[in-house]
This record gives C-alpha cells, sequence and structure tokens, in this order.
C-alpha cells in the first residue's frame, strides 16, 4: 500500500473518524495524484481574489447588524479546502468592506449538532439581541437534521465573540413523514399577533428534481417551543428547497429596505395607513444549483404565500445567472436597506482547491430592491465598495467599429469597477430571436457566444483579456427582434462566456445568460464590471440582469491582464462613457 501525503493522511484520518469505509483509500490516492498534477498557474496567489469576502485559508450564513458592526456568519471547514467539518466562521465589519476575522461562532458542542453545524440565519430580539437559528445533525452516517438556537453569552459585546446553546436544543425536530435528511436552512423569524414565525426549506417526496420543493412554517410565542403550520407556505415542482429566504419589500419601487417584521397592507396606501408591501420568496435548488425567488403575496392570517406570477415557479427569476448560490439577505438598520449575500464556489477541481489551499468567495454585498413594474427585484454592489476606487480613465463617444475593439489603457485592470453606456446605432440588423431559444437564454448564448458575429450585437467587454487576447472573459449584450406572437419590444440578452478564459485545462467553463427585462429601442444600455482576479461579477442595465463567472486565467494575471471594448455586431456601437478604476484591497480576514 503506497504512503499518502500529508493532505491525503490527513483527510482520511477524518474520514475513519466519521466512520467512513477503508474503499476511500484509492479515491483519496487519485485526490493526491490530481494534487500533484495542478498546473502552477492555477494555485498562483494571484488568482485569490483582491476585495471579494474569503477566510484566509480553506473553505467558506447569517449576516446581522449589531451595536455599530455588520456580522457575518459563513460556513467554513477550519481543516481543509473541501467540504466536511463544518463550523460557523465569524468576522466582523465597521463598512462591510473592511473584514477581521474572529474564532469561530459556532461548533459542534451538543448532542443535537454533534455531527455537524448547517446554515441558519439570525434573528433581532424584541429587546434588540440577536438569535442565530441552525441546523444541526445529531446522528452519524444519517444526516438527521433538527432546528437549534444558540445566544449570545455578553449582549454587551458588540463583537458577539461568544454564543451559548440553551438546554432545551434542539427546538424544533422533524414529525410526521418529513424527511429527515431534507430539513434544513431556518430563516431569519419574523413576529406578527403575538407570534413568531419561520421557514424551513424540504421536499416532499424524495430528492429528485420531480420532487415538490416546500417551506414548512414553525410558529412559537417564546422562541422556545415551534408548532408547525398544518400547511406549507408555498411549495413546486422544482426538487429540494434549501437556504429559503422570505421578505417584504416596498411595492411603490423605492430603494429603501423592510425590517422582516414590517406588515404587508393590500393597496396602494393612503391617508393613516402603512404603506404597502410585496414579498419575496427565495430558494436554493439543491439538484440545480442555482437560486431563483418569485415576488407575491403573503396572507399572515391563511399563512399563505401566493407569487404574483402563476408562472414564477417555472420562470424561475433568478438574483444572479451565473455563479452564485445559498444567498441570504438581511435588513440594515443603519441605512434602511436590505443587503444580499450569495456564495460562489470554485470552477476548477478539488485538487486545485487543495493545492490552493483555499475555495469559495462571496460576491459583493448587494442593495436589493423592488423594480417600480413590480415584476422583478433590482440589485447593485453596495455603495460602500465604491471607497476602494482608486486610478480611474475615462473614454467619451468612441465609436467601436463592426468587427473592432479597443483596449482601456492607461491603468492596472486586473483588480477594476468598470461603468459603461452602449449606444447601437441600430437594431435594423437584429436577428430574429430562434423560439425554440426564446425561453431559455443560457441555451441561446451557448449557441451564440462572444465569438458567433451577429446583427446587432455581441458587444460589450473584454476582461481579464491577455495581451494576445487568446485569454479574455466576454461580458456582452446581444440584441433580437421578438418572435412573432410575442412582445414586439426586442429582446436583450446578457451573457457572460468564459470559453476562452484560461488556457489552463480541466476548468468548469460554462456560459451564463439571463434575459433583460429593458427597453432598448433607443439603442442604450449600461453595463457595469467589477473584476477581481479571478471572479467577474456584472450587473446590466442598473441592476435588472446580474450575472457572475469564476475565470482562472494562466496569462492574464497581474500586470498582465488587459481591458478591452469589443463590437461583434453589423452596426457601429458607441460608448457614451466608460470609467474605469483600479480597485484597492481592503483589509480582509489577515490575509
Amino acid at each position: 500500500m503506497r504512503a499518502l501525503g500529508r493532505v491525503a493522511w490527513a483527510w482520511l484520518l477524518l474520514l475513519q473518524l466519521a466512520g467512513a469505509s477503508h474503499v476511500v483509500y484509492e479515491n483519496l490516492l487519485e485526490l493526491e495524484a490530481a494534487t500533484e498534477a495542478v498546473p502552477p498557474s492555477i494555485i498562483d496567489p494571484l488568482l485569490r481574489t483582491g476585495y471579494h469576502f474569503q477566510p484566509r485559508k480553506n473553505w467558506i450564513n447569517a449576516p446581522l447588524y449589531y451595536k455599530g458592526w455588520y456580522h457575518l456568519f459563513y460556513q467554513y471547514n477550519p481543516k481543509g479546502a473541501v467540504w466536511g467539518n463544518i463550523v460557523w466562521g465569524h468576522s466582523v465589519s465597521r463598512d462591510l468592506i473592511n473584514w477581521v476575522a474572529l474564532k469561530p461562532a459556532i461548533e459542534p458542542s451538543i448532542a443535537s449538532d454533534k455531527y455537524g453545524c448547517w446554515s441558519g440565519s439570525a434573528t433581532m430580539m424584541p429587546d434588540g439581541t440577536p438569535a442565530i437559528m441552525y441546523t444541526g445533525v445529531n446522528r452519524p452516517n444519517v444526516n438527521y437534521q433538527v432546528q437549534n438556537v444558540a445566544y449570545p453569552r455578553n449582549a454587551s459585546d458588540p463583537l458577539l465573540r461568544d454564543w451559548d446553546k440553551p438546554s432545551h436544543n434542539p427546538i424544533i425536530v422533524p414529525k410526521d413523514g418529513i424527511n429527515v435528511t431534507q430539513f434544513r436552512d431556518p430563516t431569519t423569524a419574523w413576529r406578527a399577533g403575538g407570534q413568531w414565525r419561520l421557514l424551513i426549506g424540504s421536499a416532499t417526496t424524495g430528492g429528485s428534481a420531480a420532487a415538490h420543493g416546500v417551506a414548512y412554517v414553525y410558529r412559537s410565542r417564546d422562541f422556545r417551543r415551534w408548532t408547525r403550520v398544518p400547511r406549507p407556505l408555498h411549495s413546486a415542482a422544482t426538487g429540494m428547497w434549501e437556504c429559503p429566504d422570505f421578505y417584504p419589500v416596498e411595492a411603490a419601487g423605492r430603494r429603501h429596505g423592510l425590517d422582516t417584521s414590517a406588515a404587508a397592507v393590500s393597496g396602494s396606501g393612503g391617508s393613516g395607513r402603512r404603506r404597502a408591501v410585496k414579498y419575496v420568496l427565495k430558494n436554493s435548488l439543491d439538484l440545480r444549483r442555482y437560486d431563483y425567488y418569485t415576488v407575491g403575496t403573503y396572507d399572515r392570517k391563511a399563512e399563505k404565500y401566493v407569487p404574483d406570477d402563476p408562472a414564477g415557479d417555472e420562470r424561475h427569476l433568478r438574483y444572479d445567472y451565473g455563479n452564485f448560490y445559498a444567498s441570504k439577505t438581511f435588513y440594515d438598520p443603519a441605512k434602511r436597506r436590505r443587503i444580499l449575500w450569495g456564495w460562489a464556489n470554485e470552477s476548477d477541481t478539488s485538487a486545485d482547491d487543495v493545492a490552493k489551499g483555499w475555495a469559495g468567495i462571496q460576491a459583493i454585498p448587494r442593495t436589493v430592491w423592488l423594480d417600480p413594474s413590480g415584476k422583478q427585484l433590482m440589485q447593485w454592489p453596495i455603495e460602500e465598495v465604491e471607497a476602494l476606487r482608486g486610478k480611474s480613465v475615462t473614454l467619451k463617444d468612441r465609436v467601436i467599429k463592426p468587427g473592432q475593439h479597443v483596449e482601456v489603457t492607461g491603468l492596472q485592470t486586473v483588480q477594476a469597477d468598470v461603468e459603461v453606456s452602449f449606444e447601437v446605432s441600430s437594431l435594423a440588423a437584429a436577428e430574429p430571436l430562434d423560439p425554440e431559444l426564446a425561453g431559455d437564454a443560457q441555451r441561446l448564448c451557448g449557441a451564440m457566444g462572444a465569438a458567433v458575429e451577429g446583427g446587432a450585437g455581441p458587444f460589450g467587454l473584454w476582461v481579464l483579456a491577455s495581451g494576445d487576447r487568446r485569454e479574455r472573459t466576454a461580458v456582452f449584450f446581444r440584441v433580437f427582434r421578438p418572435a412573432r406572437g410575442g412582445d414586439k419590444k426586442p429582446v436583450v440578452l446578457m451573457c457572460s462566456d468564459p470559453t476562452k478564459s484560461s488556457l489552463n485545462p480541466n476548468l468548469y467553463q460554462p456560459t451564463f445568460a439571463g434575459f433583460v427585462d429593458t427597453d432598448i429601442s433607443n439603442g442604450k444600455i449600461s453595463l457595469r464590471s467589477l473584476i477581481d482576479r479571478s471572479v467577474v461579477e456584472s450587473f446590466g442595465a442598473g441592476g435588472k440582469t446580474c450575472i457572475l463567472s469564476r475565470v482562472y486565467p494562466s496569462l492574464a494575471v497581474g500586470k498582465n491582464a488587459r481591458l478591452y471594448v469589443f463590437n461583434g455586431g453589423k452596426a457601429d456601437v458607441k460608448v457614451s462613457r466608460l470609467t474605469a478604476w483600479e480597485m484597492k484591497k481592503p483589509l480582509m480576514n489577515g490575509a
């Protein structure tokens, strides 16, 4: 039996302690061999993000604001850069940009979380003290899931460094036929009519994609004894729902956020009435690995949520059409806004992650609000990120001819913030939209990527590009004539195409895409891209459509990364204004 390296031996020991079979030995040999074969460029420290949140090392849930500090609790493996040994990491910040890592907040220590402390949420109690609800695993090799609560040991400590788990844990257990392995991720609780309520994600049958995802409602008067409401808040044939999130938004389209316990009022409001609100229900699809949401109405008495769009559970509006999962919002009382966090995993291999020593990042926190149409959410990077902007360059009224590209020079762009406004000279050349692809942006982008010449587009940015452009990640728009019998306005597709992002082998390089619900009849549309070494986070049309991609260049690294504007269509495209800023590195958990 060949000797194992240190990393493989460590994982073998952990698996043996967990009761795993000795057959994992061969898999560990393969992992070690793969680790030894990782291309040097994959583990280049210059690919580690500069201003996106991540721990100092290893694998990377409940955000909150308390006594002047923002807290981020996150799933964290202190022993390795792959999934396992999950505890609740804890970092604090004054501005959501500069972060200081504290010791883990919650670790396995009681019978009801002995085998894992999984996801959960934070709730502010009436006296202003936070409580954390989280899923614990209490049986080996089964993933039997129960819900626990923890409270700060010292509520006067603004950093919330120590947490206690009361003896009455677990406070919620699966009963009455609930699948014990699919019962997790309690939401932030809300209070109305003298009772607390929260949701837990589950599935009604099995774990297949045909199963019904379900959000169970639990109620309590004392935050200790919880009772399940007979009917779920909502359910749909989507597969397992995990990491549910449920919160109110102002129906008038204002950017102000609402506390989770804000009461819903039908109608548009008036004298002596509280503001009208809508509700957002978001779920993470376990098997499909993306988040989707609906906007609708919540009936508190019936404990029922109804999406405004009857097809909402089929259309799958998404916060982000890229690498973005297990998202969570929280209400920020300091600035009266709702902030969205989302997790982006790596697109390389597990062996790469072990070799790097880290895996997973958080997207830049985003302010989220309801579009004035009431049909979808809008998102935009929090204003604090602009404090990282440094040296800048600007282009104005630059026309990009068909088939041409222009380099943006005068600054380093491996870590940058780019805002650009485009104007297409004519939409007459726009191609007809294939009816078979009219409802599938992902397939449409895969068939008509950045390298495929079009009519009105593709036009946009090449980011993290090498000087010879053999490596480049394209973020672009393409405009289509609407299908016959459909909407009369042009159809706008936004894509992130990383298929040429790296010469490194064995990378997952999918195209990501979403349609943009905007009127481009005047030819104008905007794009913002946050570029950070191995992540590209883009916002189309002021935040209507968002796409995050992970990329791992081998040439376009550090000072060798370039930025271009390109036009692959048949019509002139004017860059009305482009401003690019170098982005400084904030304090990031001691890294």
